[in-house]
């Protein structure tokens, strides 16, 4: 078995880079970290390049024999403690790591869906990835994210999604407001938060909608609250304003669930 151990190994230098976003877009590739995530990567038939073990972590049997079973079917690289380290993002990690290639040969809109997610600007890495971990909750398999949208594949969104990472497809928009535009061609009615409105989420149909959230800090954009065809707020009777955006999201997202399961 063959140990790297030098940090001018060409795949670990490629595999460091992997943590700039042009990098990650140049090369189609992405890391997850930790055996969940591996695991998650192995189950979903994410197209792994390299599996990559830090040598100490077979001698303490961390990972589940299953699992290792599994990873040796893979394309194996094992690295020396100080190398995992060098190449690590997790402060505690387990020492596995893979290398995914992005699918982005389908990047299509699928309209034959009742409900639609698309983020606007939307920065926190956590936040992010929440969002992404409910949509795959409630069944959602795609969403559609701005430009101006933390990358979906930093490392800690990625984290974040719990592997919702390898079922949601990521339709990332060059112009948001362009691409609603196209989808309400196709009978959709986009939906945005809004204090501005009497309506509440309990107050409009989700079917054939496209629910937009907003940036943390200004939500949704003005040229897509003009574009919108329904605005909608969150009933609240204490003193605070606003919520923190994934979790406006899953409140919005599981009325949708609610009307769709359990109102006849």
């Amino acid at each position: 078995m063959q140990i790297i151990s030098s940090k001018e190994n060409d795949l670990i230098k490629h595999i460091k880079k992997l943590k700039d976003k042009k990098y990650r877009d140049i090369s189609n590739q992405y890391i997850v970290e930790g055996i969940k995530l591996v695991s998650e990567a192995i189950q979903e038939n994410a197209n792994i390049k390299e599996i990559v073990l830090c040598e100490d972590c077979e001698k303490s049997e961390i990972i589940p024999k299953d699992l290792m079973y599994e990873i040796a079917k893979k394309e194996c690289i094992y690295v020396t403690e100080k190398i995992f380290k060098f190449i690590t993002e997790v402060q505690a990690p387990q020492g596995i790591l893979a290398v995914i290639e992005r699918d982005n040969d389908n990047n299509k809109i699928n309209y034959d869906v009742d409900i639609i997610v698309a983020i606007d600007d939307i920065q926190d890495p956590g936040n992010l990835g929440t969002i992404l971990r409910t949509v795959d909750s409630i069944g959602v398999t795609q969403i559609l994210v701005s430009k101006g949208t933390v990358d979906a594949y930093n490392s800690k969104v990625v984290r974040s999604t719990m592997g919702a990472i390898f079922r949601i497809k990521i339709i990332e928009c060059e112009d948001l407001e362009k691409t609603l535009k196209e989808v309400k061609k196709h009978d959709f009615k986009v939906v945005v938060s809004s204090l501005q409105t009497e309506n509440n989420i309990y107050s409009i149909d989700y079917n054939k909608k496209v629910i937009v959230i907003g940036n943390e800090a200004n939500g949704v954009e003005p040229k897509i609250q003009d574009l919108a065809d329904e605005k909608i707020k969150i009933p609240m009777f204490g003193k605070t304003e606003s919520l923190n955006a994934s979790v406006a999201t899953g409140i919005i997202l599981y009325e949708y669930v609610r009307q769709k399961f359990f109102v006849q």
